[in-house]
């Protein structure tokens, strides 16, 4: 068990995911950063985080031990208040976060990537296909 607060596992996470989001979006062909930033956004943006860990929730099996890390960061008081999304969306982001960054600090390559997988096809069946340039 690792014993990093919610908000310390969800920095890494989000860094991790970013890294995931940005090397996909490169390998599919995408070069303009107007084009990278706006894409990236249906996978970083809280509210698609958000929509992704109901799924996950709801339909994906997590362990107890994901689970567990997973609310530990959905759980974590914040500081700060988010601007974009309301409390309960950031909180389920920063859920989805702090799971990634548990798999992450971990070493569970092979989870994140089956959850990366899952990610990547649930965002194209609610956002439109990330097309090939």
């Amino acid at each position: 068990m690792i014993n990093h607060t919610g908000s310390v596992l969800a920095f890494i996470g989000d860094a991790v995911l970013s890294l995931q989001v940005r090397e996909y979006l490169v390998k599919r062909g995408y070069t303009k950063s107007k084009d990278l930033q706006s894409i990236s956004e249906a996978f970083v943006s809280a509210k698609s985080q958000a929509e992704y860990s109901r799924f996950l929730l709801e339909q994906i099996s997590l362990t107890t031990e994901e689970l567990e890390m997973f609310k530990r960061g959905r759980n974590h008081k914040s500081d700060t208040i988010p601007k974009n999304a309301d409390v309960q969306t950031y909180r389920l982001a920063t859920g989805l976060e702090a799971l990634w960054g548990y798999l992450y600090l971990t070493d569970n390559q092979q989870r994140l990537e089956q959850l990366w997988d899952i990610y990547k096809t649930f965002t194209e069946e609610n956002y439109g296909t990330i097309y090939i340039r």
